[in-house]
């Protein structure tokens, strides 16, 4: 058991505002940080691995872990289940390991709802025109597809005021950058060093 407690922090972002390719940055600048893969019973899109990106299951494989009380969380995001492991969520903390959560709103709220302490870092593109853009250079969706995510995303972004960071993504480097400044800063939180005081003030 470490004696400092790991980071819980949830990353959310409509779809296309680059979470994927900012967690990638992240992890190779923080090697520490465990990224939690979560489960989701939509097919896989090209490149994208299973165990690595998602871990895909079938929509009953994933109602009976609902039903056996797996789950931190889990939501539907159009018409798919998504959610995160809650037993590898508490191991990892407890040895002290930063957990980085990829999730959307409405799992964020039940995460920060049963672990107050969590971090939440809302990811936003530069305007609705860049994340427009993006959703099209993707081809893997049909209009009618990225229209829905386009005004999902509008509605995410209303949900933005409950978060604790927002972070624009106009560049990469920079929001990962901006995350790893916002890591740091909840690490040196008073209420988390006040033992490192102990040796000057003593005890009472």
């Amino acid at each position: 058991m470490s004696e400092r407690r790991g980071e819980l922090i949830v990353l959310s972002g409509p779809s296309g505002a680059g979470k994927s390719t900012v967690i990638a940055e992240l992890l190779s600048a923080r090697r520490d940080i465990h990224f939690s893969v979560s489960f989701t019973t939509r097919q896989p899109r090209t490149g994208e691995a299973d165990g690595v990106n998602y871990n895909f299951v079938s929509r009953e494989e994933f109602e009976r872990m609902i039903a056996n009380h797996e789950l931190l969380e889990y939501a539907e995001y159009v018409g798919n289940y998504y959610g995160t492991s809650l037993k590898v969520i508490r191991d990892k903390l407890d040895q002290g390991v930063d957990v980085l959560l990829d999730i959307e709103v409405q799992g964020a709220a039940k995460v920060k709802e049963r672990c107050p302490e969590a971090v939440l870092i809302f990811l936003i593109p530069p305007s609705i025109e860049e994340l427009s853009r993006r959703l099209h250079r993707r081809n893997t969706d049909p209009e009618e597809t990225i229209q829905r995510r386009l005004e999902k995303a509008r509605e995410e972004c209303r949900e933005s005021v409950h978060y604790d960071y927002l972070v624009v993504n106009d560049a990469v480097v920079t929001a990962a950058g901006e995350i790893l400044s916002i890591l740091e800063a909840e690490r040196c939180r008073t209420p988390k060093r006040l033992h490192l005081t102990q040796g000057i003030v003593g005890t009472t």
